[in-house]
């Protein structure tokens, strides 16, 4: 039987190590999480940022001033209604993602490396049910 809260503990811990292999881009998690969503979905608006994200249209604001001030991400008024505004990934905020992916892949081969075949086809397994969790 699976015990929940070790579960959950673990899934913490994991993420958390994870989230510290960065790019030398010195971003916040909640800055790379919006330049993630921008590079996966294209051009998006901030309210719809702030939906997927989860926070307050007021953090978001925050999140793409601090953005749009180091060149990663473009703010224009939207061509169909021109009240409304679009944030665009630029190249730099790609690379920033790719850079920061590319990371967070080599340290999570390298401790996958460290396991017998049966411990990582136990994770194989267990990522697609993290995922079926996750999207429900």
């Amino acid at each position: 039987m699976i015990e929940e809260t070790e579960l959950r503990v673990a899934l913490m811990k994991a993420t958390r190590r994870l989230r510290q292999q960065k790019s030398d881009s010195e971003l916040t998690d909640s800055q790379m999480s919006v330049l993630a969503v921008l590079d996966r979905s294209g051009p998006l608006t901030p309210r719809a940022l702030a939906d997927f994200e989860r926070v307050q249209p007021p953090s978001m604001t925050r999140t793409l001033a601090a953005l749009a001030e180091r060149g990663l991400v473009d703010r224009a008024a939207d061509p169909g209604d021109g009240r409304r505004i679009i944030v665009r990934i630029t190249e730099s905020g790609s690379a920033a993602v790719i850079a920061t992916r590319r990371q967070r892949d080599a340290w999570l081969a390298r401790r996958l490396a460290e396991l017998d075949p049966d411990e990582r086809a136990v994770l194989a397994q267990a990522a697609q049910i993290l995922r079926r969790i996750a999207d429900s």
